[in-house]
């Protein structure tokens, strides 16, 4: 139970906007020289752009159970897209209802299920994992199966509308029309105060399939672009965890060529305007209110997508393609035009939300990792090199448990029995020279795999990596087994409310 005494003498209404599998590079802010984002931008220009924002897992269920939870995934054990979140432990979505205060969700939750006690005061046309048991197929480790859902990626390319689309409008539209009446007849509690509120809006695009509306497919001429960078095969052989991922996740081997993958790679340009777009429409309604003088808007994603970068599409990575995120944070007693490189979290949306609102923590919710960001934004270090964020995965594609460590310039990467990575991500952005094997750089991965045993003290890389084979071994078999589950057509993403599991073989 959250402490309800005010931090603060005036607390804001908080709008948290999240689209899914938004590269941290596809953005004008973040300097990209094709990708059309003006309303991102300006967002950006009015307020403050976190440089260095990651997720805490680069796959959909697990992120977003860390964003409600405000823990990492080891410690909530949310392992894959199989293995979704139940309510349990509580996080935000229960605990702010539970000191007063309104939520609302508008779009993509991907928890388990609209049974189960995941709070929020309205829930508006959820979507939730596929069947309630999502996508079974990527619990199957160490033996990783071969993954074809990849041909359905490069078949579905646009332009065009789908599904995800026509979800995304019905969301931005449900999402105005809600601000509208807020303005009109704010929420209040129970003794009928006026009380501040939190709108999470989440929206799906710019994540596959591929085919984006017209008018935005329309922005950008396939035959401009430019071949993400190639993968390392020498690398790749050297390197069995790499090995068995590649082996695994066959995405590009279903494109016919580099004109398949310009075509493919102008329509996530085009879903990220689109999604640009509908940022727009939400603001716009903000400002129409009159409530963006009390309001903070904080634009996120749940994590990137490599998008062909090294060979790689989607996401599962440690790359700042897959496991970055944008975060843009706008609002009343928020800085504006400023860049901000301290490394940032989804984990550090909770500790906001009840700065926000001006809520003291209670026990528990101070040992949450996070922390405020109106906390960073204020502060005049606009760059703590001291501050650690980490991302682990242990989903499809993986034979044992990634863990990235970012801390100042240096990202570290332990894949977990095999050998680490370690990038100078100032000096080089693109992850082109892995420093791991370098002797003059002995001290600093010895100190960074040091930090990452501390932060995951008292459990370790290895007891983390078996707990998570072992719970997701028993849910194979709950749901059949590996070889009933091999034998059903794969799941090719979740269905909007309302519609159909599509599975790759129908």
């Amino acid at each position: 139970m959250i402490g309800v005494r005010l931090r603060m003498a005036n607390p804001k209404n908080t709008v948290i906007i999240m689209t899914d599998q938004h590269s941290p590079k596809m953005l004008g802010c973040a300097g990209h020289p094709h990708v059309l984002t003006p309303n991102l931008d300006l967002l950006a220009a009015n307020g403050v752009y976190f440089s260095s924002a990651y997720t805490p897992s680069p796959l959909c269920v697990p992120a977003r159970a860390a964003l409600a939870t405000g823990r990492y995934v080891h410690q909530i054990n949310c392992w894959d897209n199989a293995i979704a979140w139940k309510g349990e432990p509580a996080g935000w979505p229960q605990n702010l209802p539970s000191a007063g205060h309104y939520t609302v969700s508008i779009g993509k939750l991907h928890y388990r299920s609209e049974e189960d006690p995941i709070g929020f005061n309205e829930r508006i046309i959820p979507m939730h994992i596929a069947d309630g048991v999502g996508e079974l197929q990527g619990s199957i480790r160490p033996d990783l199966p071969e993954r074809t859902q990849g041909r359905k990626l490069a078949e579905e390319i646009g332009p065009g509308e789908t599904s995800y689309t026509a979800y995304d409008r019905d969301i931005t539209q449900r999402a105005v029309s809600w601000i509208a009446q807020a303005e009109k007849n704010p929420p209040h509690n129970d003794d009928g105060d006026q009380v501040p509120w939190v709108l999470y809006i989440s929206m799906i695009c710019p994540h596959f399939p591929l085919s984006a509306p017209k008018e935005f497919y329309n922005l950008y001429d396939p035959d401009k672009i430019e071949i993400p960078k190639p993968i390392n095969n020498e690398y790749i052989n050297a390197h069995p965890w790499w090995q068995a991922f590649h082996k695994s996740i066959l995405f590009d081997k279903y494109f016919k060529d580099d004109s398949h993958r310009r075509r493919a790679v102008a329509n996530y340009y085009g879903l990220v305007s689109f999604a640009d777009d509908n940022v727009g429409k939400i603001i716009k309604a903000l400002n129409d209110s009159g409530l963006s003088e009390q309001t903070r808007v904080l634009y996120t994603s749940d994590h990137g997508d490599n998008l062909g970068a090294r060979g790689i599409w989607g996401k599962g990575t440690m790359h700042e393609e897959s496991a970055g995120i944008p975060m843009i944070f706008n609002g009343p007693d928020i800085p504006k035009a400023i860049k901000i490189k301290t490394p940032v979290s989804l984990l550090d949306v909770y500790p906001t939300l009840l700065d926000c609102l001006g809520l003291n923590a209670n026990q528990a919710e101070g040992s949450l990792p996070g922390t405020s960001l109106l906390d960073i934004c204020n502060t005049k270090n606009q760059y703590d090199k001291d501050r650690e964020i980490l991302s682990e995965y242990h989903g499809a594609g993986s034979t044992s448990g990634t863990f990235m460590l970012r801390k100042g310039a240096w990202k570290y990467i332990h894949y977990t029995g095999y050998a680490p990575e370690l990038y100078n991500i100032e000096e080089d952005p693109e992850e082109i020279t892995n420093l791991s094997d370098n002797p003059n750089y002995a001290d600093i991965l010895a100190d960074l795999s040091d930090c990452l045993h501390k932060k995951l003290s008292p459990m370790t890389p290895d007891s983390i990596d078996a707990t998570a084979k072992a719970e997701q071994a028993a849910h194979i078999i709950k749901h059949g087994g590996r070889d009933f589950i091999l034998g059903q057509a794969q799941i090719h993403g979740s269905p909007v409310p309302g519609g159909k599991s599509t599975r790759v073989n129908e």
